[in-house]
């Protein structure tokens, strides 16, 4: 019967690097899905409160702070970018989806002025954005 043991004296032959490559790919995957939810909380937004929101994937995210400031996608950009940006996008795929979350604080006005870029861009699959934390998920 041959021993599983090698001699101390022997130089190591191989080394398995299944372990290390379990580790890396759990790591790599945990940070994909942090840093997702980190990029979605970075600009502060007061979202208004939803009973019936649900989760979506969106392709574009579009943020309106309390000072009516725009962002794509995490970046600040003016409406003149925010179009430029939206037509590119639009050129890439051709079903398009975005997310606007808005400030509670921000004027209707400002909310229909997003929505109306978006629809003369022919995005027209779009939701509003609610706080997570008050959606119901059960039916009344």
């Amino acid at each position: 019967m041959a021993h599983a043991y090698s001699n101390a004296d022997e130089p190591i032959s191989g080394i398995n690097v299944t372990p290390l490559v379990d580790v890396v790919l759990v790591l790599l995957v945990v940070m994909m899905v942090t840093a997702t939810y980190i990029a979605s909380r970075a600009i502060p937004i007061d979202l208004p409160s939803g009973k019936t929101g649900e989760a979506s994937q969106p392709q574009l995210a579009i943020s309106v702070d309390r000072k009516g400031a725009l962002y794509l996608d995490g970046s600040a950009v003016d409406v003149a970018t925010l179009r430029a940006r939206l037509q590119s996008a639009r050129m890439k795929s051709k079903d398009l989806r975005a997310v606007i979350a808005a400030d509670g604080s921000v004027p209707h006005r400002q909310v229909v002025q997003v929505i109306d870029l978006l629809r003369q861009e022919r995005i027209v699959r779009f939701a509003i954005n609610v706080n997570p934390d008050d959606r119901n998920t059960t039916a009344r």
